[in-house]
């Protein structure tokens, strides 16, 4: 039986926690399984823990292990466990800088003989500076990825195949078994309303449904800047009288609010697996909106139809402010470059700026959330430039998204017989047979994969820039 360690920062409600609670139910009758963390979990964790000193988020002001103590923390809690190790070490998430020492506390690590699976779920040249790491990240280890965007970005930084692999999410289904379904009058976006899940532009699609329905968004932010962003949407919508309800799910079932709903609704810019593009499906659900085509390609690979979804929503560069547009995103450009140590000649911002305005357009999820509220108020306020959105996007002409019952089931099937228990498991099992198989020779050119990250059309104020 293959002994498999698990090595994250903390084990709190989030993301990565589910994705690593599913590996351990899906090889938990494989595998001998230890979890590691530098925080205690919850009640009821499907494995057995072990608290590593040194390992957890650093805490400004709080003095910290030392590394090398942190990795023999590490060492010794596997030892503990198996007298003679074990076959790997799988980190998620390890080159987010959370912990300034853990590069240095992995290096050690492969120094003293543990084998490395490196899972990356999110990358800080992805957007997030602040948790930039700027020495190298580990060499001669296995690597592994949620999509294949992010695959071939790592095999262009100089990784190779042998030693990446892709370990797509398993998707929880929304079968909520037999219910009525009573298809009232509002359209849900089913998500925690984090600044990069455009808030704003869900907010201007529904000025356009045909059927006038109600927005309604389920969950909350937790962090300070969404926070922020959120409570000034919610004063919005407020004080516009906008028929948009926030914060549904304090107040509604889950269920309820998913199989009543007209259609589900995505405006998402970014995306890391894209839970967005697949679950609604296995509620039996239309889902529609922007589609962010390098996310769902691996979907659509696999089967699943996105049937008149939008990529753009482009806005008259005029009704942003020329000037202020301008000045605010080479602002933000210059800033994130200086912060992961760019030199700006490197990166035209100039003629990038000229390639995201073209026509005198830009696309709205580009923009920041006071940007956004211009011209949220100009269709509130302007039959005229109603008309004109509408000649700019066609989609948004008599919105009411139709897919045919063939569409959904397929969609739906796609969904559960690729992305569920069994499938993730043997792919699972696969990656750790490699890994143990296969020394690898290769390490990651930082500024190649930084460059992979920083295009313009994805350089959007909602992700880059810092809610003002």
């Amino acid at each position: 039986m293959m002994k498999i360690a698990y090595l994250h920062y903390h084990l709190k409600i989030g993301g990565v926690t589910t994705v690593l609670k599913q590996q351990i139910n899906a090889v938990k009758n494989d595998c001998s399984i230890l979890v590691l963390s530098g925080a205690s979990p919850d009640p009821g964790f499907p494995a057995d823990v072990s608290i590593i000193k040194g390992a957890g988020y650093h805490i400004k002001g709080i003095q910290q292990e030392k590394s090398g103590d942190a990795a023999d923390n590490i060492i010794r809690a596997i030892y503990s466990r198996w007298p003679d190790g074990c076959d790997i070490l799988h980190v998620h998430n390890p080159i987010l800088a959370k912990n300034s020492s853990f590069l240095t506390i992995l290096k050690i690590l492969q120094e003293k003989g543990i084998r490395l699976f490196l899972q990356v779920h999110d990358f800080a040249e992805d957007g997030r500076p602040t948790s930039y790491f700027e020495e190298s990240y580990p060499s001669d280890c296995h690597y592994g990825v949620i999509n294949s965007r992010d695959y071939n970005i790592l095999l262009n930084a100089g990784l190779n195949r042998k030693g990446l692999h892709k370990i797509f999410n398993m998707v929880n289904t929304l079968d909520f078994g037999e219910y009525q379904d009573q298809r009232e009058g509002y359209v849900l976006y089913p998500v925690r309303a984090i600044r990069r899940k455009n808030i704003g532009e869900a907010i201007l699609v529904s000025l356009f449904f045909k059927n006038r329905e109600k927005l309604v968004i389920t969950l909350p932010p937790n962090s300070r800047q969404d926070i922020l962003s959120h409570e000034e949407w919610k004063q919005f919508v407020s004080e516009k009288r906008l028929d948009v309800e926030l914060e549904a799910s304090a107040r509604h079932d889950f269920a309820d609010l998913v199989m009543n709903a007209k259609f589900i609704l995505t405006t998402s810019i970014t995306e890391g697996f894209g839970f967005s593009f697949s679950e609604p499906w296995t509620a039996g659900k239309i889902l529609w909106g922007r589609k962010i085509p390098d996310i769902c390609a691996d979907f659509e690979k696999n089967g699943i139809v996105f049937k008149d979804f939008y990529t753009k929503l482009n806005v008259p560069l005029e009704w942003v402010g020329r000037k202020a547009f301008l000045e605010k995103w080479k602002s933000c450009a210059r800033k994130n470059l200086a912060l992961f140590g760019v030199n700006q000649d490197s990166w035209n911002i100039d003629r990038f700026y000229e390639k995201i305005t073209e026509n005198e357009l830009v696309d709205f999820g580009l923009l920041d959330e006071n940007f956004q509220k211009k011209i949220i108020m100009r269709i509130i306020t302007d039959r005229h430039d109603v008309m004109e959105l509408k000649r700019i996007n066609p989609f948004l002409l008599d919105l009411d998204p139709k897919v045919p019952e063939s569409i959904i089931s397929n969609n739906r099937n796609v969904v559960l017989e690729s992305y569920g228990n069994d499938i993730y498991r043997k792919a699972l099992l696969k990656i750790y047979k490699e890994v143990t198989c296969n020394n690898v020779t290769h390490k990651i050119d930082k500024k190649k994969l930084l460059f992979s990250f920083l295009n313009p059309q994805g350089f959007s104020l909602l992700k880059w820039e810092p809610y003002d």
